[in-house]
């Protein structure tokens, strides 16, 4: 039988080896993030916690219809604003968020649809009210109810290494098409991706698969 001090001594290494363990998975395969606001609604709800994958080289394979998570490409979020947390408790947080135990609040990330990728021609809108990609009108099932494709006009060509990005709930996300003005011209370079929403994982009355729906292929 293992002595009791041996035990208490192997503690801290297990702690040590599963916190290396959940940040090398948090860097390379997965990480959680909180959603915060419902530009994203129906398909995420506000609170939700989706799982994002991080496999190597999602650059290259970001599609039509993906889900993803990027970094502020350029200013489109405000700078966040400390609460009335001590700052040993921010700390701690912080650290937990590093190697994956807490889901990233995501303070300075946003999640948005992808509609165009590289070489894509996004026009809004047909006669019909419909975005096309390509000349070809798009219908979009997770739109949220009552919400136009969109509100405001716009005429882009996605250029190389971007992506044309809007949120499900169009009446409610200040997605690519209000930010034309900026050094990106609206687009996301996808070197700021993070990863493809693949799973809603709380709460669990809640918890489902977050498929790819390409519009354009499904006409």
């Amino acid at each position: 039988m293992q002595r009791k001090g041996s035990v208490l001594r192997e503690f801290p290494i297990l702690i040590v080896v599963a916190l290396l363990v959940s940040l090398i998975i948090k860097t390379f395969l997965v990480q959680f993030f909180y959603i915060p606001s419902g530009s994203m609604e129906t398909t995420l709800q506000i609170k939700d916690r989706v799982a994002v994958n991080k496999v190597p080289f999602l650059s290259k394979t970001i599609k039509r219809g993906d889900i993803v998570v990027f970094r502020d490409p350029a200013h489109w979020l405000p700078d966040a604003i400390a609460g009335d947390e001590s700052t040993v408790i921010i700390k701690i947080k912080e650290s937990l968020i590093a190697v994956g135990v807490l889901p990233d609040p995501a303070k300075q990330h946003l999640v948005k649809r992808v509609i165009g990728v590289a070489g894509d021609h996004v026009v809004c809108c047909d006669n019909n009210k419909l975005i096309t990609v390509n000349g070809v009108a798009i219908h979009e099932p997770y739109i949220f109810k009552g919400d136009n494709p969109s509100d405001s006009n716009f005429d882009v060509t996605v250029p190389k290494d971007k992506i044309w990005v809007m949120g499900d709930h169009r009446g409610a996300s200040a997605d690519s098409r209000f930010h034309t003005d900026d050094i990106n011209k609206g687009m996301v370079p996808v070197s700021k991706v993070v990863g493809r929403v693949v799973l809603v994982i709380w709460p669990w009355r809640d918890a489902t698969i977050v498929p790819r729906i390409d519009a354009l292929k499904s006409n």
